[in-house]
């Protein structure tokens, strides 16, 4: 919704405000949403709020308010409908349609009352299930699990089973059919829909066929629920996807996005068409479902980790989860419960790779079972509550050819780089932080022979390198007497007596750069590693300041390490519009005889004006080695000078 002003006697001052949320602050104090600079207008004028019929005005302090015939004095409110203009002198206020948000009000009104009746049932289940919710705990972690698979499986659904009958005695004190909450009846019964139709989507596609993102998902089955009820279920969710349809899009991620994106719209014709009795069920299956997530999964982030569209989810606080979908952010709309169950959920998923993170630890970096990257931060660290960030591994591992398809790189970048790894060049892979370094690190490391010892090194393991002969060490943090904590670069020394061929560090952060440069430097030709820059001279005085965290050495001499060891340095950027490619590709040429610093000289380098990838091209320059590339048959010189010919006449 916007909200439009101006000032009835000085015709400059007037402007617009898109309301994102449930409550816009209207006065002439700085800190409202909307200032109306006036001595006539109150501190803290008025409030304009969302309501489950969509918005009304509520006279704060001061001012009297006309909408219409009708005035409101302070304490008071009246409904507001959409261009009916609200005079606050010397102003006049109306409130507009946006097409991108005009639903949104409502439905974060009705996302907030979903939220609160979790939380209720929620607290209900812990005052009055305590033993219950332990059983199940006990019985997730025993040791009959292995030894009787069949028996453990039946225990635990026998106690869920009673779980989810206490959870439908709670939802029915708070009357779901009664005429106050039909609303909120219908807004669980689309969401319980909108779910299942992804679910579907994601369970049928071949991408989450190897996927399991918990160890043993038995404690999200519903156990209680009607055949019948879910045969109409699953009719309904054919009748919304052919709707959709669904079935005319062929990744799982252009269907997601269709389903997403007319969801909202078809619903409003198909829910006057449901049954309140098959509402209340799929309400009452939706409420089942979101409180064993957050009792036994990760709560509002589960549905949200299996979407392969979802790249990262960060969690500002409670009631603020945003997600980045297609390299864009967006807000999400899903709530945790409290603090303390953002915390759990946080401690759920460090403990399961055996971190921990508490008050006198508040900070942790950590990974989910798939690989994925998770950083956690909570008080005292955190002021406004527990923040969390995931970043995500795709479900299925990309490979060059997919950078290709997205224009990361080109085809020529390509074979440029599969024989620099094979001919075992030292690369280095620089770019600021969400830049794609890890996951060309990953297809980096396909071009590496089979035959070959790989020795991998991370903070989190999330590489997955799809080789037969690798060893993965990741850091591990002090235990609660403050020992047996191992770094970066005590993994590093480790790894060369572990007679590897090739040493791939997951990034260089601080003086590991150093052992990793005598690495380079003493036989082990052909690692890879990442580092934080902007671009490749900044990566090199990035790596003159780690060598020196490490040593005090003079910059000549750290020259030197660098010249010796690093070939090449491949460059990522990341667009405001999500758009990440490969943008320079720079050789370590060695020591200027003018001046004694380092050399560099780029081979492939985007037109700064470009606007696709295949504005990279080769800048007319050969690599040193290009003689070793050729003898060995691994590169067709044809393909540079093609493209370097053509981008000199262009």
């Amino acid at each position: 919704m916007k909200i439009t002003w101006f000032n009835m006697i000085k015709d400059a001052d007037r402007g617009q405000f898109t309301a994102r949320g449930t409550c816009v602050q209207i006065g002439r104090g700085r800190d409202n949403d909307i200032v109306l600079d006036s001595p006539a207008v109150a501190e803290h004028a008025l409030v304009v709020e969302a309501i489950e019929e969509g918005w009304r005005a509520v006279v704060l302090e001061g001012n009297r308010v006309e909408v219409g015939d009708s005035e409101i004095y302070p304490g008071d409110h009246l409904p507001l409908a959409v261009g009916q203009p609200l005079r606050l002198f010397p102003y006049t206020l109306t409130l507009s349609p946006d097409e991108s948000t005009s639903d949104a009000p409502v439905s974060n009104f009705l996302d907030e009352r979903m939220s609160e009746l979790v939380r209720r049932i929620h607290i209900d289940l812990l005052d009055e299930d305590e033993m219950l919710l332990e059983q199940i705990q006990r019985t997730l972690g025993s040791s009959d699990r292995e030894k009787s698979p069949a028996k453990w499986r039946a225990s635990l659904s026998e106690s869920i089973t009673l779980l989810e009958a206490d959870l439908e005695a709670f939802a029915a004190r708070h009357n779901l059919r009664g005429a106050d909450n039909r609303r909120l009846l219908d807004h669980l019964t689309a969401h319980c829909v909108r779910g299942a139709v992804l679910s579907k989507l994601v369970a049928a596609s071949d991408e989450e066929a190897d996927h399991v993102l918990l160890d043993d998902a038995v404690w999200s089955e519903l156990q209680t629920t009607h055949p019948s009820r879910e045969t109409e279920l699953a009719q309904l969710l054919e009748h919304v996807a052919d709707r959709l349809g669904v079935d005319r899009t062929r990744d799982l991620s252009s269907r997601i996005d269709v389903v997403e994106s007319g969801f909202w719209s078809l619903w409003k014709t198909l829910s006057p068409r449901i049954h309140i009795d098959f509402q209340e069920y799929l309400s009452l299956r939706y409420l089942k479902r979101q409180i064993k997530d957050t009792l036994f999964g990760y709560g509002p982030l589960e549905d949200l980790l299996r979407l392969p569209a979802i790249s990262e989810i960060m969690v500002v606080s409670r009631d603020r989860i945003y997600v980045e979908r297609n390299g864009v952010l967006e807000i999400t709309g899903r709530r945790f419960v409290s603090d303390a169950v953002t915390e759990s959920i946080i401690s759920r998923i460090v403990g399961r790779v055996s971190r921990r993170i508490d008050r006198s630890q508040p900070l942790v970096d950590a990974r989910l079972e798939d690989g994925s990257r998770v950083n956690a931060v909570i008080h005292p660290l955190a002021v406004s509550g527990p923040c969390l960030t995931i970043r995500k591994f795709p479900h299925r591992k990309m490979g060059v050819d997919d950078l290709i398809r997205r224009g990361a790189l080109t085809r020529t970048i390509s074979d440029f780089l599969r024989a620099a790894v094979i001919n075992r060049r030292n690369i280095l892979v620089s770019g600021g932080t969400g830049t794609g370094k890890t996951t060309l690190l990953n297809c980096l490391s396909d071009f590496i022979p089979d035959k070959e010892r790989i020795v991998t090194i991370e903070d989190t393991a999330e590489l997955r390198l799809a080789k037969m002969h690798v060893v993965r060490l990741e850091t591990k943090q002090a235990n609660v007497e403050g020992a047996g904590a191992y770094s970066i670069r005590d993994l590093v020394k480790n790894s060369l007596r572990m007679r590897p061929d090739r040493i791939v560090v997951g990034e260089c952060r601080g003086g590991e750069a150093l052992d990793m440069l005598q690495a380079m430097n003493t036989g082990h030709d052909g690692s890879l590693t990442t580092i934080h820059a902007n671009n490749s001279s900044d990566a090199i005085l990035r790596l003159e300041v780690l060598v020196q965290m490490a040593a005090d050495l003079p910059i000549v001499s750290i020259h030197r390490q660098i010249a010796s060891a690093i070939d090449l340095i491949v460059q990522l950027r990341r667009y405001s519009s999500g758009r990440r490619c490969i943008c320079q590709v720079t050789e370590v040429v060695g020591m200027s005889p003018v001046g004694g610093g380092l050399e560099l000289r780029d081979l492939f380098l985007l037109d700064a004006d470009a606007s696709d990838s295949e504005a990279i091209r080769p800048t007319g320059h050969l690599p040193s080695f290009m003689d070793e590339l050729l003898e060995k048959g691994l590169l067709d010189l044809e393909s540079f000078y093609f493209d370097a010919a053509e981008t000199l006449t262009a």
